[in-house]
């Protein structure tokens, strides 16, 4: 009898077994054979979980980040679905390509009937972390900062009518006419299937916001420096520190960003100093940038301040896709900035901001160097990540 008393014990031990594998992502299917096979037909998708979570890098003070893994499968089919557009040929990612860094490699991009975009389109793969860098209380989002969620983003990207020409009824719609969305949707929500406007936003949500790029050269470098002791975050101390891994010419680029640069685009290609600035590109602007939503002088000719990972992959450059090499940039900033009366003070040759434009005057030495420099920011293991790529067949 003691024996036979065991036996629903065992069962249950054997039972509790079998869900920690699954719990632990051990030969676990997410889908039934009939739902994989329907997935089948239209994507190319794992039967297994795909594992979004991010470990940061010591340097940088963040921790370990963990995401939704079956939302943003579901948030990443919606980015790369071109039926999501008034006439079925534009997606989020016809206008923010993996190999480009999630940008464009035009001045502005295509999008519904032929139609240009309003402003260039910027790198998603330009931060460290979306969930870490953007968001409420963070930076805001487009160039003239007017969105504060990617749920707010997104719902602005669908309706303009230059680029997905939809508002959020009619894109719930045209996700339920897709059988293939079933199966995502009951892995992302369980039981409750049903397709809602914020179902859809939080997806594509979680799916931009688990994207990172904190692997390019120089946070090698960072880690590597980190980790003999020496400070990943004063300006000082990195401007005056030849970094390990860098080259000679490199480390010389390194100190004129961090001295010239970094002030506005973080000494570790981090946050800003402020969410936006005037560049001086023009002395009158065709776009006000932040201007146009506050009728405000001062905001005239103010756009966000983009950082800049991956800067190399993401040309045209500007809100207008004005300069297309980073040659072009380089030059504007040596010898071209515009005494326009909102230029931003770190570009004035005082700190009151007043006083004549700053001309850096770069010596061809000192720009090839910058450019080095510039290009340790490229990410490959984020441009080529399969867990980012069109799932569409």
């Amino acid at each position: 009898m003691k024996n036979r008393s065991l036996i629903p014990l065992l069962v249950m031990l054997i039972a509790i077994g079998l869900a920690s594998c699954t719990k632990d992502g051990i030969d676990v299917k997410l889908y039934t054979d009939s739902d994989y096979q329907l997935l089948k037909d239209h994507l190319d998708l794992p039967n297994e979980p795909t594992d979004y979570t991010i470990h940061f890098p010591e340097y940088s003070r963040n921790s370990r980040l963990a995401f939704n893994n079956q939302l943003v499968t579901l948030g990443k089919v919606l980015f790369y679905d071109e039926n999501l557009s008034e006439d079925k040929t534009i997606s989020c990612a016809s206008c923010h390509k993996q190999h480009l860094a999630f940008a464009d490699d035009v001045a502005f991009s295509k999008g519904i009937l032929n139609r240009d975009t309003d402003r260039n389109s910027l790198a998603l793969g330009s931060v460290f972390n979306f969930n870490v860098y953007y968001g409420p209380d963070r930076i805001p989002f487009f160039w003239d900062n007017r969105a504060s969620t990617v749920q707010e983003q997104t719902e602005q990207t669908f309706a303009n009518e230059k680029e997905m020409g939809m508002n959020m009824d009619e894109v719930v719609q045209r996700v339920q006419e897709e059988e293939f969305y079933n199966p995502l949707f009951k892995a992302a929500y369980g039981v409750d299937v049903t397709v809602t406007e914020d179902k859809v936003l939080d997806a594509i949500s979680e799916f931009v916001n688990s994207m990172g790029s904190y692997n390019n050269v120089y946070d090698q470098a960072l880690e590597k420096h980190h980790q003999a002791g020496g400070s990943t975050s004063q300006a000082y101390s990195l401007a005056n520190t030849d970094l390990p891994l860098l080259s000679a010419q490199e480390n010389i680029g390194k100190t004129l960003y961090v001295n010239k640069c970094g002030s506005c685009h973080g000494v570790t290609n981090g946050a800003p100093s402020r969410n936006d600035a005037n560049n001086g590109l023009d002395n009158v602007y065709a776009d006000n940038g932040i201007g146009l939503l506050t009728n405000y002088t001062g905001d005239e000719g103010m756009f966000k301040i983009p950082t800049l990972r991956n800067i190399a992959l993401s040309g045209p450059y500007m809100h207008d896709g004005r300069f297309e090499t980073l040659e072009e940039v380089v030059e504007h900033y040596s010898t071209g900035v515009q005494d326009h009366p909102n230029l931003s003070q770190e570009l004035r040759t005082n700190s009151w901001g007043s006083g004549e434009p700053i001309q850096f005057n770069f010596s061809s030495e000192e720009k090839e160097a910058l450019l080095a420099f510039l290009h340790t920011f490229t990410d490959e293991s984020f441009v080529n990540d399969v867990r980012y790529a069109d799932p569409f067949k």
